[in-house]
């Protein structure tokens, strides 16, 4: 970037400080359809509340408890690539992109704040102090110096984790909102410049595979937050600089509107291939955040082609990429549904939030259904049970957890180490991400809708106070759910208010509710999933009872997978965990400085069958007590929750060291048995996708 560029950056910057707007002729632009940047945005159907409003209970809280207690909330303390992060002061990061701590800060910033935890505040509030007191004369947030080295992607992180930050803590939010104007000058002045920052030229060195442009979206949360809430008199920069990013996208070749198309977007992939956009579209991280791209521009555009576009790109998703357990299917890049593929846990962190903001737009009841689908089985079917080791890469179906023998594997770009659980299987990048997933969660599982109600779209327990306009409203939701289907509310008002609770989509008629009058009656949602009750002013109750029956899935080459309400089942599989030293990504050891007594490499072998096909049609729900509910909930035997399905042993053939795609004509080499099937998250090797058979009746008591 040209000194007199910084200069005249350096020079905004102070106008802003002190109140004042910059030069009008400057911010005339109306690329998005010539409407004028005073618009307001698009609201959502279900708009989420201020981080740190809604709270943990129950399970859910145990699990963020573990998670605050295991990987995520002790990186900063001893993880190379956070604790030693040049943002603060330090020299290790793992990339040019330098991501990691803006990663890590964007996961840990809803868990201090939703588990209200003092010493998680503290290391986010160091992370933070010293960042903003190290931005940049000319606004710039982070370590880089020069323009050479200056990338706009992990600053996205860093916004995001900071309105986050802002909003549930009120005394730093000034100090906040100081500095994320002071960064938009800079990054509008870099953009204007040939889009800097954003599409890498000869001679810098900041992000030359462009995940940058890929991901330009993702600097729209932060600065829409900023444009609303807090403008001071420079709407029309923030506007200008989203503009901006979403120019840079497509200048770069990375506009996603052109890719979530049918006829375009990629059925069945194999490289090499020649395809009509670029590789990294059919990176599945990038993917699952590339869904959230039409929806960024649309809340600017006001354009319903774009939210029909993202109702689109979900089906294509949904049809041709997703995972048994609701994620994207790509290792690290997609290819087709086999269940020998795998599906990175960086992925299925950012399709939790995904379909939880998608959601809140579109307000279709099966995309909720989807962010429990990836929340409740993807998410912890990757993650040990005591949250102190992860995999990169997870298959539907893994006997085994190991160094897998054969090099090069199946993965297109994962090391053998890809499904192994420990510190740093593969790249960094899941080892800092993968704890967003469950606060996120948490903060977007109770929503206001849009006459001005509550509604209760997540379904796990936790708790919401607030005030609607002058209705002072706490709600407390008790559930085992997805263990058990039952939920019950305690909620307290000032006025009569309107509350809803959403009823899943596989829900059946017979599920009932028992509103504040206390009538019982069968749900009656609305088409979107909305089960609606008007709460009087003072103490009042609701409960839930939710109906459902096991589910088979159909796949292709005749196979299947079994679900009950948002749960997937896999086969219960004996093991023997023994654990090792933990290896780098790049293949060498750990620097003893980097880790702890709790982060190891765990080698899981199966002491039982694995290999079956079954036979669909004859499922027994066998379901123990559910009064209380084990700690951690996600291990093999705690769900309460089992199934008992008719199998039979069977041949099934290995390849790249690792189960084969399920065998087209199994060949039978037991005799039928009544399988135990359990959650696929608690289940850490499982067999999900499996040949179905024709068998005699079997008994399934047992």
């Amino acid at each position: 970037m040209a000194a007199s560029v910084i200069a005249k950056a350096f020079t905004a910057s102070l106008l802003i400080t002190i109140g004042l707007a910059l030069p009008q002729e400057a911010l005339k632009r109306n690329s998005f359809q010539g409407r004028d940047s005073n618009t307001a945005l698009i609201q959502p159907v279900h708009q989420s509340f201020p981080l740190g409003t809604i709270k943990p209970r129950g399970w859910f809280r145990d699990q963020l408890t573990l998670e605050a207690d295991g990987l995520a909330g002790n990186l900063f303390d001893f993880y190379r690539f956070v604790h030693d992060s040049m943002w603060i002061g330090g020299s290790t990061e793992y990339s040019v992109l330098n991501e990691a701590s803006p990663y890590w800060f964007n996961s840990i910033v809803p868990l201090a704040f939703g588990l209200d935890d003092p010493r998680l505040k503290g290391q986010i509030y160091a992370y933070m102090d010293y960042v903003l007191d190290h931005q940049q004369d000319d606004g710039w947030l982070g370590p880089e110096t020069t323009p050479e080295t200056r990338g706009l992607w992990a600053r996205c992180y860093f916004l995001v984790g900071l309105m986050q930050y802002a909003q549930a803590d009120h005394t730093q939010t000034n100090r906040i909102v100081d500095a994320m104007h002071r960064y938009v000058v800079i990054a509008n002045s870099m953009l204007k410049d040939g889009f800097a920052g954003l599409i890498e030229k000869e001679g810098q060195n900041y992000d030359g595979d462009g995940f940058g442009a890929m991901r330009a979206h993702e600097m729209h949360i932060p600065l829409q937050w900023l444009y609303e809430n807090h403008p001071r008199n420079n709407s029309q920069l923030i506007w200008e600089t989203m503009e901006l990013m979403i120019e840079g996208s497509v200048a770069a070749n990375s506009d996603w509107r052109k890719y979530w198309v049918k006829g375009v977007y990629p059925e069945v992939t194999y490289t090499p291939r020649n395809e009509p956009f670029k590789d990294l579209f059919n990176h599945g991280v990038n993917m699952a955040e590339g869904l959230r791209y039409p929806l960024s521009i649309y809340r600017m555009t006001h354009d319903e082609a774009l939210k029909t576009q993202t109702r689109t790109a979900v089906d294509l998703l949904s049809q041709y990429h997703k995972s048994l357990a609701g994620t994207i299917i790509g290792d690290e890049f997609i290819t087709d549904l086999n269940p020998i593929r795998g599906a990175e846990l960086c992925t299925a962190a950012e399709m939790t939030f995904s379909m939880a903001y998608i959601h809140q737009y579109l307000g279709d009841n099966d995309l909720a259904d989807w962010a429990e689908l990836v929340a409740f089985n993807a998410v912890p079917g990757s993650i040990f049970p005591d949250w102190w080791s992860h995999q990169y890469v997870q298959q539907e179906n893994q006997p085994w957890s190991r160094n897998l023998a054969v090099s090069p594997g199946m993965w297109v770009n994962v090391g053998t180490q890809g499904n192994v659980f420990g510190l740093e299987p593969n790249y960094p990048c899941c080892t800092v991400n993968h704890g967003q997933a469950y606060p996120k969660f948490l903060a977007n599982s109770f929503t206001k809708t849009q006459d001005g109600g509550i509604a209760h779209v997540l379904l796990i327990p936790g708790s919401i106070t607030t005030s609607l306009d002058n209705n002072l409203v706490s709600i407390q939701a008790d559930t085992m759910y997805p263990f058990g289907m039952h939920l019950k509310y305690t909620i307290t008002s000032s006025t009569d208010f309107s509350f809803y609770v959403r009823i899943p989509g596989w829900a059946d008629e017979s599920s009932t509710v028992t509103g504040p009058d206390g009538k019982t009656s069968k749900v009656s949602p609305s088409d979107q999933g909305l089960q609606k009750f008007s709460v009087r002013r003072g103490l009042s109750s609701v409960t839930v009872n939710l109906s459902t029956e096991p589910r088979v899935v159909t796949r292709a080459n005749n196979t299947a997978a079994i679900y009950y309400g948002p749960l997937l089942y896999s086969l219960h599989i004996d093991a023997n965990v023994s654990t090792v030293q933990p290896v780098a990504f790049s293949g060498d050891s750990i620097p003893s400085a980097s880790t702890t007594t709790h982060t190891h490499d765990h080698v899981i072998e199966p002491e039982s069958v694995w290999n079956i096909a079954i036979d669909p049609s004859q499922i027994r729900v066998a379901q123990a007590d559910v009064s209380t509910l084990a700690n951690p909930i996600w291990d093999l035997n705690a769900p309460p929750l089992e199934l008992r399905v008719a199998a039979v042993e069977i041949d099934w053939p290995l390849e790249f060291d690792t189960a084969a795609d399920p065998p087209l004509e199994p060949k039978i080499t037991g005799k039928p048995f009544s399988a135990r099937f359990v959650p696929f998250g608690s289940a850490k090797i499982h067999m999900a996708h499996l040949p179905v058979v024709q068998m005699d009746k079997v008994d399934l008591s047992n």
